[in-house]
């Protein structure tokens, strides 16, 4: 991932994010930092970029070219590089507030540009022109954007790929699940009379697990009722989806995943709108129920995804949304926790974007080039390699399902696809997240291929609708 932060002050940020994990990764090339001083852009003689604002007022307000030319100059390099036009993100206390959900969209991003404002602020014309995101750290006032920049910089760069050595850390810090983190402990056993908890030395890592857990929501509870709020309403929305475990398991791990924007969560009934795909997911125990959920969807969406999981759910979206495009699955889940045995016979490796046109070709029909780049960028995409050769490949959807499994037809009846996915089983366990992935009614060759890996197949029938 590559930042760009459009500054005043650029020794200020570079040399606050160029030390410890973040210029770890830096010199690993999992992330880049480009800091571009606004003052280079100015024609003033004095590298003045500020005047007084029109209409009156305190202070000094930054001029709309240079900061326009600042970020065309990082924009032009980026379009001739074959990306897109990034997004521009302006930190202010009239934002959008910035959180670990926002961190999560922002790392799918393959470029963002942060937009530093200082003085009075900006021009508004520029404004309007170039920022796509507005964001605020907090409601209180500080002297320029570097820090805020710096702060969403940090965040967002824990959750690339290969940034972090313990891949677990960004799973299960603050924050996971809408939860503060357990109190932790180191040695000595006893410092100034206060020893650790006997339950952490006792060995019994299902007590352990439980005492964390029980003090994550004692301290949530007490420090952040609002986050606490969204946990409860999480957990009641957990409470309907697991009276059908295996037909709602897509639903359960968006929740657990900590990618879910949960609309309604109810025990008869839960709305969920799964941030990274934007796909709308509901599970309702009746049809007044479903019309109280579907009332909460927006109107008017353009290329609008909706999964439901009953028949009358499924209807009532076609009516309201010109659903037109209807794909009726089964879900199927690896339920056990212990990894499988992977085929020593094939090389598998995981795929980057180098891999973009093999992949695109062989797929193109079933998902457009955007989005397999984006899951080539999220490092969850692996090929099976036979003499060198890419033979095939497996990845992981936006939302969490397993899936874009391809091998190519010269390579086929050897046992490749499920080495594939024996490979992707159990990189998804080592997350701590449970694998699943939904099968097309009558695709009989995936359900064979799902059973002899040990998934169970859900009754329950899934549609994904658009």
């Amino acid at each position: 991932m590559n930042f760009h932060v459009l500054t005043l002050f650029p020794d200020m940020v570079s040399g606050g994010l160029n030390t410890s994990i973040l210029g770890r990764a830096a010199a690993g090339g999992h992330i880049s930092l480009e800091t571009v001083n606004i003052r280079d852009f100015t024609e003033n003689k004095h590298k003045k970029v500020d005047d007084y604002p029109y209409g009156g007022g305190a202070g000094m307000l930054m001029q709309a070219q240079p900061v326009y030319d600042a970020y065309r100059s990082i924009e032009e390099k980026i379009l001739e590089n074959g990306g897109k036009k990034p997004r521009v993100i302006y930190v202010t206390p009239q934002g959008r507030v910035f959180n670990q959900q926002m961190a999560q969209e922002l790392a799918l991003e393959d470029e963002l540009v942060f937009l530093c404002g200082h003085y009075e602020g900006i021009d508004e014309r520029v404004l309007e022109t170039i920022v796509t995101d507005y964001v605020s750290i907090g409601d209180y006032v500080l002297t320029g954007g570097e820090l805020p920049s710096m702060v969403m910089i940090d965040a967002v760069s824990r959750l690339v790929p290969g940034v972090l050595k313990n891949e677990e850390s960004a799973e299960f810090e603050s924050f996971h699940n809408n939860l503060l983190e357990y109190p932790q402990y180191t040695r000595p056993e006893v410092w100034q009379g206060k020893p650790v908890p006997d339950i952490l030395l006792s060995g019994d890592h299902a007590k352990v697990d439980k005492w964390r857990l029980l003090q994550s929501e004692e301290r949530t509870r007490e420090r952040r009722p609002d986050l606490y709020e969204t946990y409860a309403r999480e957990g009641k929305a957990l409470s309907w989806l697991l009276k059908k475990k295996i037909a709602h398991m897509d639903m359960i791990e968006v929740i657990r995943r900590g990618q879910a924007e949960l609309l309604c969560g109810e025990e008869e009934g839960v709305l969920l709108r799964d941030v990274p795909s934007g796909a709308y997911m509901m599970s309702a125990v009746d049809e007044d129920m479903g019309e109280r959920l579907l009332s909460l969807i927006p109107r008017g969406l353009k290329d609008g995804l909706y999964v439901a999981h009953q028949e009358f759910l499924k209807e009532s979206i076609c009516r309201r949304f010109k659903g037109s495009v209807i794909n009726t699955c089964v879900q199927a889940v690896y339920t056990r926790k212990t990894p499988l045995e992977e085929d020593s016979r094939f090389c598998i490796k995981t795929l980057d974007t180098s891999y973009l046109g093999e992949v695109y070709f062989h797929y193109h029909a079933v998902h457009d080039k955007v989005y397999l780049e984006e899951r080539l960028r999220s490092g969850m995409m692996y090929g099976a390699f036979v003499n060198g050769k890419l033979a095939g490949f497996i990845g992981m959807h936006a939302e969490g399902s397993m899936g874009i499994l391809e091998v190519f037809e010269e390579f086929r009846r050897q046992g490749i696809a499920e080495a594939l996915e024996r490979h992707l089983i159990n990189r998804i366990l080592e997350k701590g997240w449970v694998p699943f992935c939904q099968i097309f009614t009558d695709n009989e060759a995936s359900v064979k291929l799902q059973q002899k890996l040990g998934l169970r197949i859900g009754r329950d029938t899934v549609y994904w609708i658009s």
